[in-house]
């Protein structure tokens, strides 16, 4: 199976269980996560504290995800997924490089609801 495409289905995995510090061991070192409402994160450090934040600001959410598919290669992934939310699901797409196993970057691309 396809390295790449083989981690983000392990990273889906994971955050099903809303512990997104579970993902941390995912991410390489210097790796960039960029999402639309959170903006640019760089270094493992940074996206650990994200990642420890999230599960404690999201804990009590009624919100899950739905893969709705995913595909890659041994460097780059892509996958589609619907964010199940109370005030309405929004879908989106994430893409994903990989490199020696660990998550180099990662970007999620939807539209940000309105608050």
């Amino acid at each position: 199976m396809a390295q790449a495409k083989a981690l983000i289905e392990t990273f889906w995995e994971l955050q099903d269980g809303h512990d997104y510090s579970k993902l941390i061991p995912l991410f390489a070192d210097d790796a960039v996560f960029e999402d639309p409402a959170i903006g640019r994160v760089e270094g493992i450090e940074a996206i650990s504290a994200l990642l420890h934040r999230l599960t404690k600001e999201l804990a009590d959410k009624k919100m899950h995800f739905e893969v709705l598919e995913i595909a890659g290669d041994e460097q780059v992934a892509w996958s589609r997924w619907l964010w199940k939310r109370p005030d309405g699901d929004i879908e989106g797409v994430g893409l994903y490089r990989v490199a020696d196993g660990k998550l180099t970057s990662y970007r999620d691309c939807y539209a940000v609801p309105e608050s």
